[in-house]
């Protein structure tokens, strides 16, 4: 996805609070983002840091209603950072289908264009919840 109607780029987005996959330094965050931006063509937007209290999303919020309609999308560091729970997630689905715009999970390669790619997303955060309820050893006896 290009350039849409002159807009300057993809907004980067990380968060300074562990996520599943746990604490990830904010600069490395940025050089994943980066990275992804660079393979993609995209141009890239300085991304916003999002507060580290638990379930948070001042910073992200804010760039949907703000910013949104005025670039080509989020690229985010993992999709893991978006809420754990799905009525909140489907609101900001909901957001970038209707600006025309696209969400990115760098560190998955994983995009969130149209409709149909929801699913994509929403079975790999149903897996890691799961995996978060499961046993971290099995007893052998």
């Amino acid at each position: 996805m290009g350039l849409r109607n002159n807009n300057p780029g993809y907004r980067g987005y990380i968060g300074s609070r562990p996520y599943s996959s746990g604490r990830v330094p904010q600069h490395v965050q940025g050089l994943v983002i980066r990275d992804y931006c660079d393979r993609m063509n995209f141009p890239f937007l300085l991304s916003a840091v999002e507060f580290a209290m638990p379930d948070c999303y001042l910073t992200l919020d804010q760039i949907l209603k703000e910013e949104l309609p005025h670039i080509n999308g989020i690229v985010m560091y993992s999709m893991l950072m978006l809420p754990s729970n799905k009525k909140k997630r489907l609101p900001i689905y909901d957001r970038f289908l209707e600006t025309k715009t696209s969400l990115h999970g760098a560190l998955e390669q994983l995009t969130i264009k149209c409709r149909a790619d929801i699913d994509d997303f929403e079975n790999i955060l149903l897996i890691d919840q799961a995996l978060n309820l499961a046993p971290r050893k099995i007893r052998l006896t």
